[in-house]
């Protein structure tokens, strides 16, 4: 589950720390129902780096938010921006700068299954809205293909840009048995 704090720049702790950037975070989670693997127990990369074969990669990931709420309806979709920790008070903290999605709708797509989320935007210039979050928070890796719209994409189009240009996504409870149990 997400804590949120909100701090101004005059009630901020005060730290004189090094911060370092890292380019992939590994997330371990427990799947039972899954037969592949070490007895259920699954692990994946969530990337985010500068240059992946010439190109940004910033992966998405599940964050729960409420573990009351049944399945997607409990959790939100992020899209790592930044992997960094630092230490403060003798402690390490590894974190994250991420990017949030909104879900789109109170039920999944009626055609698909797949629930449907959207960049959250906020003010005139519409800039990203971004928090810094533990890496804790992250539950797993997330899937989103582009809703597309009724023009065809360029042929010149790069999929590095997707998370970037389209205003909709699906999120992917296909991409494997996991993903398919916890956001039914």
């Amino acid at each position: 589950m997400v804590l949120l704090i909100t701090w101004t720049l005059t009630t901020a702790p005060i730290f004189f720390s090094n911060i370092y950037v890292h380019h992939s975070a590994t997330a371990y989670y427990y799947s039972p129902s899954d037969i592949s693997g070490i007895r259920g127990m699954k692990c994946e990369r969530i990337r985010s780096t500068p240059s992946w074969y010439g190109h940004h990669r910033r992966d998405c990931a599940f964050v729960t938010q409420d573990s009351e709420k049944p399945g997607f309806k409990g959790m939100s979709v992020i899209r790592v921006m930044l992997f960094f920790s630092f230490t403060y008070n003798r402690k390490e903290y590894p974190c994250a700068l991420v990017h949030w999605f909104d879900q789109y709708g109170a039920h999944p797509d009626s055609r698909t299954g797949m629930w449907v989320v959207k960049p959250d935007i906020w003010g005139r210039r519409r800039k990203p809205y971004l928090t810094v979050i533990h890496l804790e928070a992250l539950d797993r890796g997330a899937h989103l293909l582009p809703k597309f719209g009724s023009r065809p994409v360029p042929d010149d189009f790069h999929y590095a840009y997707s998370l970037d240009c389209f205003k909709y996504f699906y999120v992917n409870k296909y991409i494997d048995y996991h993903a398919n149990e916890i956001i039914f």
